[in-house]
């Protein structure tokens, strides 16, 4: 951004995270109605913070952690190579062998400190905030948010009162601010360098095979600097270039798609780029702007909602979120349910074409064998034990992902039967309930990927009452002669009835 802006520096993500919550309250908070569902609605939304930077300081400190001890590891290799161990006794006991400096080295490539028996700068500290024990927090903050927004959206199908409650800023105001925001968000994704996933180390789970061909990108200070010294030489790959054209197109159709929806299915402009400027001002998009495996499956779940009207575009974005990224695989009980009565034959040729065109670019683009790219692709293997990251690699027994898969399924095929009803509210609702349920039993980072479910908790926030958004009244008959003969007579009668 330093290209753009004379003297600009981007702000710490504390920083950062204080302005934009005085922001989000000053502009969203209803001062005139304290005791509302809309004012714990920003609470919730706000509290999400804390554990987003309990996360990010314990990254930060492992980090600093690591390359401590990449430069002790240096001095050891050096002074081992200047100094003879032969020479006296007194030089041999001092001297680390060359097996355990070759150790050493080894678990610092791995992102592992091993314990030593000896005190040093290699040992890590036994009181106080330790990088894992600041992560581990975090995450447990984050997942108790995720647990209240659950209930908050399980909840919203019971809601039938939708007071028209605006926010404080008109909407030149709110335009100007979301723009604004956008602007330096994406200046930061063009300036920002590439972080490749590899680099990081460990899995990321079923789904993201073709996500992992490109890097993200880091607009976090302490990820771009380890970076920036891996992948010096891919800055200008058309790899590099790829990603950062889908990240600022994966913002912008999360931003416009928001402002669509409340122009379209809404009928209140003011509430779409409401919506859209909160999304903007939260921390959390700050920090993951360039993270593609955040920002595209959200994309992807925003063009399936803006397109409910019409079930192949639907299901086409609700393929090509699961084929990326595997979770949303179990949105399609409560999809297929909500297009039961129309369209579901048309949401199914849309979502088996759009995974059938992943399955093509996979073969071209997949490292490895395409078998094995397959099963990871669709979750075709046991669920994971070891090498599990995010709560479940800090403290939790992984073998409690178990029971908390089984209750996400049944969460997932109990929308098959309720709500009874189902419209356009229940539908943004309840696929916001299932992302975030999918982030209790996410192996690798669950609770951070917020993306894939903030959007749709922002407008059921903002939404009005949609009840009559069913798929028989908003979903188009095919054009077929059945349909044709069924318009025809319902123009009829209609006829009928007024000359009547």
């Amino acid at each position: 951004m330093e290209q753009f802006l004379l003297y600009y520096q981007r702000p710490e993500p504390a920083t950062w995270a204080f302005l934009s919550t005085f922001l989000v309250i000053g502009i969203y908070f209803m001062f005139h109605r304290i005791l509302c569902v809309r004012n714990m609605d920003i609470a919730l939304l706000v509290l999400f913070a804390p554990g987003l930077m309990m996360v990010y300081e314990g990254r930060k400190l492992r980090l600093a952690e690591k390359e401590a001890n990449i430069s002790k590891i240096a001095n050891l290799l050096v002074s081992y190579q200047q100094n003879d161990p032969s020479d006296s006794d007194t030089a041999a006991a001092n001297q680390p062998s060359l097996k355990e400096v070759t150790q050493d080295s080894e678990d610092v490539k791995t992102g592992q400190v091993r314990q030593r028996s000896s005190p040093g700068e290699l040992n890590r500290p036994k009181t106080g905030w330790t990088a894992d024990r600041l992560e581990y927090w975090g995450f447990v903050w984050l997942l108790s948010v995720c647990g209240a927004l659950l209930l908050r959206m399980l909840l919203d199908t019971a809601m039938v009162r939708r007071p028209l409650l605006e926010p404080n800023l008109s909407s030149g105001g709110l335009t100007f601010i979301a723009v604004s925001l956008f602007l330096f968000l994406m200046a930061n994704i063009l300036t920002c360098t590439p972080d490749e996933q590899r680099i990081r180390g460990g899995r990321l789970g079923p789904g993201y095979v073709l996500l992992n061909t490109l890097p993200d990108i880091s607009t976090s200070d302490f990820e771009e600097r380890n970076a920036r010294a891996a992948l010096e030489g891919e800055r200008r790959s058309w790899r590099v270039s790829t990603a950062r054209l889908l990240a600022i197109a994966a913002n912008l159709t999360i931003a416009v798609g928001m402002v669509l929806i409340g122009y379209f299915h809404y009928e209140n402009l003011k509430m779409g780029i409401g919506a859209a400027g909160l999304f903007l001002l939260l921390p959390y998009t700050a920090q993951m702007t360039g993270r593609l495996d955040h920002m595209i499956p959200g994309a992807c779940l925003i063009v399936a909602l803006l397109c409910f009207r019409l079930p192949v575009l639907s299901g086409i974005a609700i393929g090509c979120t699961a084929g990326l990224v595997y979770y949303p695989f179990f949105l399609l009980p409560l999809w297929l349910s909500f297009y039961w009565q129309r369209g579901l034959r048309r949401f199914l040729i849309g979502f088996f074409s759009s995974l059938a065109a992943l399955t093509v670019t996979l073969s071209f683009l997949g490292e490895g064998s395409l078998i094995s790219n397959l099963q990871t692709m669709y979750g075709i293997f046991p669920p994971a034990i070891e090498g599990l990251q995010g709560i479940w690699g800090l403290g939790w027994h992984p073998y409690f992902r178990l029971p908390v898969m089984v209750a996400f399924v049944l969460l997932a095929i109990s929308f098959v039967f309720w709500p009874a009803q189902k419209n356009l509210a229940t539908l943004g609702s309840c696929s916001a309930a299932i992302m975030i349920a999918a982030q209790f039993w996410h192996g690798y980072g669950g609770g951070l990927y917020a993306a894939w479910f903030l959007p749709f908790v922002l407008l059921t926030i903002f939404r009005p009452n949609l009840d009559h958004s069913v798929a028989l009244h908003a979903v188009r008959p095919f054009r077929s002669r059945e349909s044709e003969l069924e318009r025809r007579a319902t123009e009829d009668s209609v006829n009928l009835a007024q000359a009547g």
